[in-house]
């Protein structure tokens, strides 16, 4: 018997990097249902190569085309709520989703008992408090990360607990950081960075949107606050230490003094395929060490004054509430900002500094509250582009 999949952002890095891993393991696993925003050449692509039930796409503009191309039996839903109505089709949803928009998939999955493949971290750090009530229903459905820190720790954690959680006889967590295209540049080195510069990963092939983010750590300062969210543990137990040769994905070290840690080449399959396949693992060996030909293993602490954004995330989880929603959705801001040439990239954080400064004391405890602060957030956020950070 075959395991359904519904892949909410089948064209990006993540949702075809799942397909890679179905395709490896076809007897296994089987399409179901796909969805993106906007991409209507590849989901068509994608679409008539797997046949899938659903096809979903956020553009309603785009759908009476879509229904032409898809073939003869496919579903087609179209509309903002077209990804999340197929987040409980099979019996695992991938939530490869970047940025908010993927919230409404992670609820829509975790209620309705489907498991849920997380990739989407800022639906759970803008909404963590949301989430986390979700997840203690009684029939939700069980999250298993898909970043690949987050696997780790999971993976790490499940050698003490089956459930891949935390617990008073972990000490702490550590989150690993390749430290991004700028690691050792001092904050003066920093000044003239170029949009290629800071998309030039060393060792990960991502979306521009998150790698930039790790340019300027916020992806780690987002992890950790997801670790929180994930695992349940206090910030004081989570902390960071970059390593550069993104072979070690995150540590555990226990009350005892013993650390577990999780190893392979950086494979983005690796933990997409643990995700599918949970509590079991898959026969394809995703991210296998050569071990006699690995030299060495670095590890040395973050630059906070270079890379200033990993203790504003920190500061924001420990704030709570729409504080974290407030910081994500400025982020987001900032480095479509940047992106587009509109700011320097030395300046990220300051504009999200100036954001969070105005935040208005919102509590997170609804879905309608989370979705507010977000948009009062980004509004803030070009306000404050505008005014301070525009040439």
């Amino acid at each position: 018997m075959t395991t359904s999949v519904s892949i909410a952002g089948s064209t990006g890095s993540i949702g075809r990097q799942t397909l890679e891993v179905i395709a490896a393991e076809s007897e296994r696993f089987s399409v179901v249902a796909l969805g993106a925003h906007t991409s209507l050449e590849v989901l068509v692509d994608q679409a008539l190569r797997w046949r899938p039930a659903v096809v979903a796409v956020a553009d309603r503009s785009l759908a009476p085309e879509l229904r032409e191309r898809v073939p003869e039996g496919t579903e087609v839903v179209a509309g903002p709520d077209a990804l999340a109505s197929i987040a409980s089709v099979g019996d695992v949803c991938v939530n490869g989703v970047v940025g908010f928009a993927g919230l409404g998939v992670t609820l829509a999955a975790l209620e309705s008992g489907t498991r849920l493949a997380l990739a989407n971290k800022e639906s759970l750090i803008a909404a963590g408090p949301v989430v986390r009530r979700v997840r203690r229903q009684a029939g939700a459905g069980e999250l298993v990360p898909v970043d690949s820190e987050h696997c780790a720790l999971h993976q790490c954690l499940r050698a003490q607990h089956p459930g891949g959680l935390g617990g008073d006889w972990v000490s702490r967590i550590v989150l690993t950081a390749s430290g991004g295209p700028f690691r050792g540049r001092s904050k003066a080195d920093l000044a003239d960075v170029t949009v290629a510069d800071a998309l030039a990963h060393p060792t990960w092939s991502m979306g521009p949107k998150i790698t930039v983010d790790s340019s300027t750590l916020m992806n780690k300062g987002l992890e950790v606050i997801e670790a929180h969210e994930l695992f349940d543990l206090p910030y004081q137990r989570i902390e960071v230490v970059v390593h550069p040769q993104s072979i070690v994905h995150s540590m555990v070290e226990f009350t005892d003094g013993a650390t577990i840690a999780q190893l392979s080449l950086p494979d983005m399959r690796l933990p997409i395929a643990y995700a599918l396949a949970y509590p079991a693992r898959v026969a394809t060996p995703f991210g296998r060490i050569d071990w006699s030909a690995l030299a060495r293993l670095d590890f040395e602490p973050p630059d906070h004054n270079a890379f200033p954004c990993l203790g504003l995330a920190y500061e924001a989880g420990r704030a709570g509430e729409t504080v974290p929603a407030w910081l994500n959705a400025a982020n987001e801001v900032a480095v479509t900002a940047f992106l587009d040439g509109e700011i320097a990239w030395i300046t990220i954080p300051d504009v999200l500094t100036e954001v969070l400064s105005r935040h208005d004391g919102g509590t997170a405890d609804s879905v309608e509250a989370v979705i507010e602060a977000d948009r009062t957030a980004r509004g803030v956020a070009r306000t404050v582009i505008a005014e301070r950070f525009t040439p």
